[in-house]
């Protein structure tokens, strides 16, 4: 009996001490992170010494400033306080610093410290590793390829593609003004810009803002701007093998795939056009090759170019880039030219003797419509559509002010917040176009509404064009002003958009 009761006992000790041992392994590694956590914590603080910030909590951050719906006020209080840049807590053991002043963008954009991985690799399940997400010689390599495809003959044609877009929008809108006169622009903004890059960049044709596909990816872009940012501040979601079993991560797939889909079928048309006889030979020929043709040669004629991973990654980066920055951009434009009738009228009378009815714009009129491009700086500035960008410190750098950080530190510039620095821009709330008038002097970085230095955007010139195409025809037939009762609210995003829409009142010019 006794034998029995032994041999019972001695597997159930065993488990036990198993047991035993991995829950004191489990602490130990529990504790070591703990320490790994605060040496983390305790090194930026030292790091951050010298840059004051609103008073923070030890786990949770600056998370209130996220929380109120308020965010960018925020960020305004902090330029009349904190000079130059503020540190900002996303959770107790990461903090970036904040950073809106002119030179120090200067020095930070005049450097080549790779984009922040941390929050930027959030984004690469949907547009890949392309020239927006790449870094260091390979991402020399892909801005050196695509430069071509934004030469100023290319540009040029294209003038027309997108006054065509704009039209089909100004038709629908008279259609929808003739039931009520009240509409929320931005969705209908971004699916003309939507078209306009399809036409232009990716030899695509028809109509593209009555598609069903079309409306379906702009409301994938929609939600993957809201879910990578929600992602980025949740310290929650950092770790892949938690964020894809929420339901968050369920939705980000699906967006994903609904975003992949359209540029898949974008690619795969163009493949199949450029095995039509006459034709590959006939883009070969062309003097410039507009962007899906300079991806697609690269790969057919050497086999080391663009895989095809690289070729969608770059083509989703440039669908995306391509018409929300714009759409962004566009929108608000309207939107502060609606608050301002004074000067919304002084750009349509301008336009008017410039264009008539409108119906040729071209090119050469795009550089004759200075008070117009005026309105549109001082846009641009109050609604940067890119409210900020990521950078990691690749070496230590020293501030003009004798102030520095380590490498390794995360900083964020923001563009929203340098445009409405006081220190920088006097009465920043009031949209006053003669900032930007010919002869009025500002320092190289006070105004970066498409970044600046080597990495700024490369399509920057083709997104000018566009808002100033779109401003003037629909300033032609419409007279803008905004609804009273749906005040907008910016929200930082992948791009700057509002959290209510953008609503208008619009009323058809005879």
């Amino acid at each position: 009996m006794s034998v029995s009761v032994l041999s019972l006992t001695r597997p159930l000790d065993t488990v036990s001490g198993l047991l035993q041992l991995a829950s004191l392994l489990g602490l130990a590694l529990l504790l070591l992170k703990a320490a790994q956590l605060y040496q983390r914590r305790q090194w930026m603080l030292k790091a951050i010494q010298q840059f004051p910030s609103p008073p923070s909590h030890w786990f949770f951050g600056h998370k209130q400033e996220f929380q109120t719906g308020l965010e960018l006020q925020e960020l305004k209080k902090r330029t009349e306080k904190y000079p130059c840049a503020s540190p900002r807590w996303l959770w107790g053991s990461k903090v970036i610093l904040v950073v809106y002043d002119p030179d120090y963008m200067k020095m930070i954009l005049g450097r080549s410290d790779p984009k922040s991985e941390g929050a930027y690799r959030f984004m690469a399940p949907w547009i890949g590793y392309g020239l927006l997400l790449l870094n260091g010689e390979t991402w020399f390599q892909h801005r050196r390829m695509l430069t071509p495809a934004f030469h100023y003959d290319i540009l040029k044609p294209y003038v027309r593609l997108m006054a065509d877009s704009v039209q089909v929008m100004l038709d629908k809108w008279e259609e929808l003004l003739s039931q009520n006169s009240h509409l929320e622009i931005f969705e209908h903004v971004s699916l003309m810009t939507l078209d306009t890059i399809m036409k232009c960049a990716f030899s695509y044709q028809g109509n593209h803002q009555a598609d069903r596909n079309s409306q379906s990816y702009i409301q994938a872009i929609k939600d993957l701007n809201y879910l990578v940012f929600s992602r980025v501040r949740n310290v929650f979601y950092q770790k892949d093998i938690f964020y894809w079993l929420t339901s968050e991560g369920h939705r980000n797939h699906k967006a994903c795939q609904l975003a992949h889909q359209h540029t898949d079928r974008v690619i795969k048309l163009r493949k199949a056009q450029l095995q039509e006889e006459g034709e590959l030979e006939k883009v070969r020929n062309k003097r410039h090759l507009d962007f899906l043709d300079i991806l697609l040669l690269a790969k057919m004629e050497n086999g080391r170019g663009l895989s095809d991973k690289d070729l969608r990654a770059e083509v989703d980066t440039f669908m995306f880039e391509g018409h929300d920055t714009t759409a962004s951009g566009i929108s608000w434009i309207l939107y502060t030219l609606a608050t301002h009738p004074e000067h919304q009228q002084r750009c349509r009378e301008e336009i008017q003797s410039l264009l008539g009815d409108g119906a040729s714009i071209t090119w050469e009129h795009l550089d004759q419509m200075p008070y117009t491009t005026m309105c549109i700086k001082e846009a641009l500035r109050l609604y940067p559509p890119v409210p900020s960008v990521g950078r990691e410190l690749s070496k230590p750098i020293t501030f003009p002010d004798g102030r520095s950080l380590p490498r390794g530190f995360l900083v964020s510039l923001s563009f929203y917040a340098l445009h409405h620095n006081p220190n920088v821009w006097p009465k920043p709330e009031v949209f006053d176009p003669s900032r930007f008038a010919p002869d009025a002097a500002r320092h190289s970085h006070a105004f970066l509404p498409f970044s600046g230095g080597s990495r700024n955007c490369i399509g920057q010139h083709f997104a000018v064009n566009e808002m100033k195409v779109a401003v003037a025809l629909i300033l032609l037939r419409f007279e803008l002003a905004p609804d009273p009762f749906r005040i907008p609210v910016p929200t930082p995003r992948i791009v700057l958009m509002s959290k209510n829409g953008i609503h208008l009142h619009l009323r058809k010019l005879l």
